[in-house]
């Protein structure tokens, strides 16, 4: 996957939680799905830079 790719990929779900900021709904489902969105595009990435392995191999 090109850097490129992962660019217009991240401007399209940053567009979209910004239009979701603005449909009226209650702040506490916005705080939420803002994080689940967020956390699963930081997984996205992690994925794709290959960091993934590394950070499910860590023992606490």
């Amino acid at each position: 996957m090109s850097i490129l790719t992962v660019i217009i990929t991240l401007i399209i779900v940053g567009f979209v939680l910004w239009l979701i900021n603005y449909i009226p709904m209650q702040a506490t489902i916005k705080k939420i799905v803002n994080a689940v969105v967020v956390i699963f595009v930081l997984i996205w990435i992690f994925k794709i830079f290959g960091l993934w392995a590394y950070l499910t191999n860590i023992n606490v």
